[in-house]
């Protein structure tokens, strides 16, 4: 779908094959650079965990993208730790990489590594994260996380019996005890995902057809650092002795992350839910990760949002390509990431909801996760 320039060579000829697939007419970049100068340059790819298997699958995305379009790859993953991940994005700069492709543990801690790429000539993607208080971000790839977050609080009143599966109002006044979780705070997309959710659990809050018994709704009370699933469970054991430990039932809670419902899941577990008739919350979640997509199955998380991240590597990788050949990469959103400095242009995928009825048709049936991953 995209116009694309015939490149130099036989590895640059299959480059244009493979990364056209996706987008619209360009034009010229300012730092326009032919494709031989740029022929089997090296891309840094900084990823921050590999705790999370979503990470993974970004990471093996992007690289074989990159490979396949005739590229080296140093591809890093930062275990969580920001020194490291300076580090690694450093390193990567000094290697002389063309293009960092980043997805940071704290949006802001790299504003060093990202001055002296800009100063190299080092042009920067932002990726799934975006990059903060920094000018030195040209682009980010990502889901639509507003929206996100959105889906995440339409499906816990979906699953709550408030709302029907096209959002309509049924009605019900409750009142539903609910509690509320975020993501990391240096992760600037936690709070793009609870303002959406609040968007839409907010009215019903203020019409006491939900109710936070905790008090627990400000974003700064809400969030887990490093999206630590070992925290979010010790923040529910707490929730559940503090403030249900007089009979109330834990009716829903909104989880913007897999591992954080599994932690949620487990500590509800432990507290009784999900025997006899103490029946688990509704539970959201994120990412479509196996084991949350097995615990859907089983009846206990009650959703998630899939992110195929084989679009986002795609995108990353094509976004890369036309930096280095001289073109434009496409964006279709150039007025929502503001991160302190700039509004950064970006290209946004929408988000798909998941529950018990579409696991197959909306994730298996991609290739995304085998059955075979589910059976284990």
């Amino acid at each position: 779908m995209r116009a694309k320039k015939v490149l130099g060579g036989v590895v640059a000829v299959g480059l244009s094959l493979a990364l056209t697939a996706c987008g619209g007419g360009r034009g010229s970049d300012d730092n326009k650079a032919s494709s031989g100068d740029n022929k089997g340059a090296l891309i840094g790819v900084a990823m921050p965990t590999k705790v999370s298997e979503r990470w993974i699958a970004d990471g093996d995305a992007v690289k074989a993208d990159l490979e396949k379009a005739g590229y080296k790859v140093d591809l890093e993953y930062a275990n969580n730790q920001i020194p490291q991940q300076v580090q690694q994005v450093g390193n990567m700069i000094t290697k002389g990489a063309k293009v960092l492709i980043i997805a940071s543990i704290d949006g802001g801690s790299l504003s060093d590594q990202l001055d002296e790429a800009a100063k190299q000539g080092i042009k920067v993607i932002s990726y799934d994260r975006l990059l903060t208080g920094n000018k030195n971000v040209d682009y980010y790839v990502s889901f639509d996380n507003e929206k996100v977050g959105v889906e995440q609080g339409t499906s816990l009143l979906q699953g709550l019996g408030v709302v029907d599966k096209d959002g309509k109002d049924l009605g019900k006044k409750g009142p539903f005890n609910i509690e509320l979780f975020a993501g990391s705070n240096d992760d600037s997309n936690s709070a793009f995902f609870f303002k959406g959710a609040m968007s839409v659990l907010q009215p019903y809050i203020d019409k006491k057809v939900l109710v936070v018994k905790s008090g627990q709704t400000q974003f700064n009370q809400v969030t887990t650092l490093r999206w630590d699933p070992a925290t979010a469970k010790a923040r529910m054991q707490n929730l559940i002795a503090k403030s249900y430990s007089g009979g109330a039932i834990v009716n829903g809670v909104l989880s913007p992350y897999d591992g954080l419902s599994l932690g949620i899941v487990s500590a509800l577990t432990g507290a009784g839910y999900g025997n006899g008739a103490k029946k688990l919350p509704v539970i959201t979640g994120q990412d479509a990760e196996v084991p949350s997509l097995k615990s859907i199955l089983a009846g206990q998380q009650y959703s998630t949002i899939f992110k195929d991240t084989r679009k986002l590597g795609h995108q990353a990788a094509t976004m890369t390509n036309d930096l280095l050949t001289g073109k434009k990469p496409e964006v279709n959103d150039t007025k929502t990431y503001d991160n302190k400095v700039k509004v950064v242009p970006s290209y946004l995928f929408p988000p798909v909801v998941i529950t018990k009825e579409n696991v197959q048709t909306d994730v298996i049936a991609t290739g995304y996760h085998t059955q075979a991953e589910l059976d284990k």
